[in-house]
Parts: structure tokens; sequence; C-alpha cells
């Protein structure tokens, strides 16, 4: 349906490509080449209209788009045009360590990033050794105290606080306070993730279940867009 070579020169100068491939070096799948245009499939296939990225996937959406468009002006209005939704905070998290990387399971280090079941003391362990500055205030800015301002925006994405509120409640008390109090946040807003986790993972055929009644769905909903898909373009099924 979506024919990647069309788009092979946009792809090349996409953000996430360009750092990723240099990290690889000559080691270059087509699996990373090809992502964007696998991302653009799993949103068009399922009708989505308002799709949440970081500032970091706009890129990826953008592309989305613009086959989603070109499809529609060569053919007919198959394809949903989805526009970004893009939270004010919290768009982009960086890394505990080197706070000008964006945070990704990928990190060389584990201790850059924050996993979805890392366990408590893992969590305090790892604010504990997060990146601040030299000084003490506890305030938000980007440029001068990058380190500060990304644990603020963790710590406002969670708890739904605003950076104003946290730097009024923060500014006086240190560091060491600050980043113990978001580690505690951090376990107390995992731990219904984990719980279900374990939950599911304790009775595999209950999971395999749910694995089969949701593909199952997700074939139902993107079987609707694709036989649409099949009839704007000639393409006969048996």
């Amino acid at each position: 349906i979506l024919n990647c070579f069309t788009y092979m020169g946009e792809l090349s100068r996409m953000t996430q490509f360009k750092d990723k491939s240099q990290k690889q070096g000559a080691n270059i799948s087509v699996g990373l080449f090809d992502y964007p245009v696998l991302m653009a499939a799993d949103i068009l296939l399922y009708g989505t209209s308002l799709v949440p990225v970081g500032e970091d996937q706009k890129q990826h959406l953008e592309i989305t788009r613009d086959i989603a468009l070109r499809f529609n002006n060569l053919y007919s209005d198959v394809f949903t045009i989805p526009e970004p939704f893009i939270p004010k905070v919290g768009a982009r998290i960086m890394g505990l360590l080197d706070p000008t990387k964006k945070m990704s399971k990928s990190m060389e280090n584990p201790n850059d990033l924050i996993n979805l079941l890392d366990i408590p003391e893992v969590i305090l362990k790892k604010m504990q050794r997060a990146v601040t500055d030299s000084g003490s205030e506890v305030y938000f800015d980007a440029e001068n105290k990058p380190g500060i301002a990304n644990l603020l925006t963790i710590f406002s994405t969670i708890t739904k606080k605003s950076i104003q509120q946290l730097e009024a409640e923060y500014r006086t008390g240190g560091y060491g306070k600050f980043k113990k109090e978001l580690g505690e946040v951090l376990i107390e807003f995992l731990r219904p993730v984990q719980d279900k986790f374990k939950i599911l993972r304790s009775d595999p055929y209950e999971l395999d279940k749910i694995l089969q009644r949701s593909a199952e769905a997700a074939r139902i909903k993107a079987g609707i867009i694709l036989k649409k898909v099949h009839g704007a373009i000639g393409f006969v099924t048996l």
C-alpha cells in the first residue's frame, strides 16, 4: 500500500534516522529505514484522527499525512488525515545522565533511563545519580540547568502540577529532597503498571487469550480500511 521508495530522500533526512544511523555506522538495518512507513501504516489502517507524539516524532506524522494526502488525491478519500497531539509539558523526556539526549530504551547506560519495571530501590538510586548542576536551587532553565529542567518536566508530567508550582515547592529545599521525592512519585506512578504486569504474566494462558482477542479486533478494524484501499486502487482479492 505504502511505497517507501517515494520518500527515500525525505526519510534519510529525518532526525531519528540520522541520529541512530550514526550510532550504528555501516550496520544500518532496513527496519530502521522503513520504520516511519510502518508507523504510517499503523496509524492509517485504523482511521486515526489524533496521534499523541513526542516532539521528535512529529516528522514521522508529517510523512504519514503526506502519504495519506497523496493517496487520497490519486484515488479517493480513503484515509483520515491525522493531526498530532503534542503535550505542552513532557513532549520530550531527556536522559537522566545526559539531559541533552532523549530518554530511550536503547541508551547504553541503564542509569540514563527509567524502565517501567524498575523496582523502587533502583528508581531511587537512578534519581540520586541523575545529573543536576553545580547550584542548589530548583528552577526551570532548559539552557543553563538542563538536568533540573528535565527532572521538573518529569515531575510535572506525572503529578499534573505546573512547573511553577514545583519551583515554588522545592526552590529552597535543595536537590536531595527534590530528587528523593521525585523518585517516590515515580515509584507510586509505576506501581499500578507493575502490579498489572505481574498479574498478566502469572497466567500465560489468559495472556494468550487476551492477545488473540486483541489481534482479532485489530484485524477487523484494519480490514475495513484495507478493503476500501483495495477498492480504490482496483486490487482484486480472492
